[in-house]
């Protein structure tokens, strides 16, 4: 597969910035797996579902009625970006996508995982 494409989309915060590269690098991945082999397109959308949603809840996030819809709108975003890390690995898995594609999509997850799980302590006030 080539490359897939990664954005330089400037959005607002960085975990936004990141989440929305990532649902971009995943709509295009599916649209590129969609061409190659349809007779995995279940698994498919449910990527594409699960990588786009990552962003959509964080930016969703930011305009939060209170600092509990805020934490909420994060916290579906964290179990979406665990959720994606999961079908990853089954794409991975079944031959579906190779390593390095793999490598380079999951490493850009974990980030984000990583950053909205420090997003959610912050905002709860854990250190």
């Amino acid at each position: 597969m080539a490359k897939v494409f990664e954005p330089q989309v400037i959005y607002g915060s960085i975990l936004n910035q990141k989440a929305f590269n990532f649902s971009v690098r995943i709509a295009k991945l599916y649209k590129y797996l969609i061409q190659k082999d349809k007779s995995y397109d279940p698994l498919h959308k449910q990527l594409l579902r699960s990588g786009t949603s990552i962003g959509a809840n964080a930016s969703e996030a930011q305009s939060a009625s209170s600092k509990k819809d805020f934490i909420y709108k994060l916290s579906i975003s964290l179990k979406e970006a665990r959720e994606s890390q999961f079908w990853l690995r089954l794409l991975k898995e079944t031959e579906v996508i190779n390593n390095q594609e793999y490598e380079s999509l999951n490493r850009d997850c974990d980030e984000l995982e990583r950053l909205l799980t420090s997003s959610i302590k912050t905002a709860k006030g854990i250190k």
